[in-house]
């Protein structure tokens, strides 16, 4: 009845207590509960400890593996894919996410008027410059391109059938799982927690995939760059045509030319800079409709085992 999906990469040192956890969940969800573990790549050895533990476990699961690693979305979208419940939600590996959460989570979705259920943290235990980055951008994101985002953005969710199949039907690449789940609407329910610290290994969230997150949930929902542009552009040509109409009236009138070669160069600079600026930014919506137009998958299974009432069940 309740699918959780489990993205794993670097989690091989969390993974006893993580079993230990779900264990405690499926007890409280009267043992209907079903574990999507999608290992995205990982370099350690979470798929070999998950393989060996998971036959031993009360609750029914599946392994997934995917070929190589495809980003936590992708594994995500193959845990839906892949997930048998009514109900699912998703939870990340390193337990920095409290697991009442999801039994919140079922529970609205069970009994309550919502199809949609997001964590929403409280605050950030992060360094100062984290914080106020992370602060400035959702802030920025609510304002020009999702308003119903939450103000701290959103780490994980829990759905009911309908929306899992409109989410898993949008195919595009290169975007936001998490944009595309408030793109669809629905009837959604808030909940607040504070993370917990990590106890195992370090995040894998690194600099370069902030900002492919940063690019793609913009780009992907909204054409404010472009608008961005195309005012800048008009705002440069109507002050370039009212300077050039001042100096052409000057040397009329005077016979004065205009010194400051230096300055000129200044201008041509900067204007080819944006310029340049404005094409890598129509390009990246020109390769965003290049990619989707490929019609290649998003992620490749490389092998899937489902475990069930001490029976493995291999599907390769």
């Amino acid at each position: 009845m309740y699918s959780l999906i489990i993205p794993v990469y670097n989690n091989e040192g969390s993974i006893p207590e993580l079993l230990a956890t779900i264990d405690r969940l499926n007890t409280k969800l009267n043992k209907q509960l079903e574990a999507v573990f999608v290992v995205d790549g990982s370099p350690d050895f979470s798929y070999s400890v998950l393989q060996k533990s998971l036959p031993e476990q009360n609750f029914t699961s599946q392994l997934i593996l995917l070929s190589r690693n495809f980003g936590s979305f992708t594994a995500i979208r193959t845990g839906l894919e892949h997930a048998k419940g009514i109900y699912f939600a998703v939870m990340a590996a390193d337990l920095q996410e409290p697991p009442e959460l999801i039994l919140s989570f079922f529970n609205a979705l069970e009994h309550q008027d919502c199809d949609v259920t997001v964590g929403v943290r409280e605050e950030r235990n992060d360094a100062m410059v984290n914080q106020f980055s992370a602060k400035l951008f959702w802030g920025l994101y609510r304002r020009f391109v999702q308003k119903e985002m939450p103000s701290g953005g959103v780490d994980i969710f829990a759905c009911n059938k309908p929306v899992r199949d409109q989410l898993l039907a949008l195919k595009e690449s290169n975007t936001s799982l998490i944009g595309l789940l408030f793109w669809l609407g629905y009837r959604r329910k808030e909940f607040s927690y504070t993370r917990l610290e990590r106890k195992h290994g370090s995040s894998g969230w690194s600099f370069s995939k902030k900002v492919n997150y940063l690019v793609n949930s913009i780009l992907a929902f909204t054409d404010l760059p472009i608008w961005i542009l195309l005012i800048v552009g008009a705002l440069g040509l109507g002050l370039s045509t009212i300077l050039g109409a001042a100096v052409l009236i000057s040397y009329l009138a005077t016979g004065a030319t205009v010194p400051g070669y230096f300055t000129t160069i200044l201008v041509i600079l900067g204007f080819g800079t944006l310029n340049l600026f404005g094409l890598g930014i129509v390009g990246a919506y020109v390769w965003r409709i290049f990619e989707n137009t490929k019609g290649r998958p998003q992620g490749i299974v490389l092998s899937s085992t489902q475990f069930q009432n001490n029976i493995t069940e291999d599907a390769k």
